[in-house]
């Protein structure tokens, strides 16, 4: 087994452990007005205008993220490694679609959407992968399609691992993250950091991209 390979299979499993009590978290950054919601809503304007196609929510969870875009009025769908989220968000969302994927080999025509969201999705992944992970939203984006990060910021220090919850997880300057987005195709339309919320531990960083034409 690859080292990629391996770090998917205990991705999935540790998720799929935690599943049910993750699903029960409440979200109250997405349930009222804050500045995370302010980027998914930004993002949601950029999308409408990117063109037809749909919008995919890359690494959904339990799917709140997609729930709340499809009542603002996109086109969207949720893929996410653990098959436990996935069962659990179609029984949340009956009305959505939510499939089994990894984000690095998506079952998707090249250019086939208009909008990715990766809203935490890569943190678990290796800095060396997270290339390939961003290579694959560019395939899979329309260009001119837009692309929202969420992600655990360094502040001011270098790319850093800690002890997330449920598994390894990776703090990332976003400079860094930004400079491997444009590497993959990439323009940063927009940037947004914040500070850590009343039991937080870190800096959140929000970066939006649209894919080259």
């Amino acid at each position: 087994m690859t080292e990629s390979a391996s770090h998917l299979k205990t991705t999935a499993a540790a998720y799929d452990d935690i599943a049910v009590r993750y699903a029960g978290l409440a979200r109250d950054d997405l349930d009222r007005p804050s500045v995370d919601r302010a980027v998914l809503a930004a993002f949601t304007e950029l999308a409408r205008i990117s063109g037809p196609g749909p919008v995919a929510e890359l690494g959904c969870g339990p799917g709140p993220v997609t729930a709340l875009l499809h009542k603002w009025g996109l086109d969207v769908f949720g893929i996410d490694l653990s098959p436990v989220m996935i069962d659990l968000a179609r029984k949340a969302h009956p009305e959505l679609r939510f499939e089994v994927g990894s984000m690095d080999a998506l079952d998707l025509a090249d250019g086939s959407l208009s909008g990715v969201v990766s809203w935490y999705s890569v943190i678990h992944a290796p800095a060396e992968t997270v290339a390939s992970y961003l290579a694959e939203f560019r395939r899979v984006l329309a260009p001119g399609g837009h692309l929202v990060l969420a992600f655990f910021e360094a502040e001011g220090g270098p790319l850093t691992a800690f002890d997330h919850k449920v598994t390894t997880a990776y703090r990332w300057p976003v400079d860094e993250l930004a400079a491997l987005a444009g590497e993959a195709g990439f323009t940063e339309v927009g940037r947004m950091l914040r500070e850590p919320f009343e039991g937080e531990r870190f800096r959140r960083g929000h970066l939006l991209m649209r894919a080259a034409a």
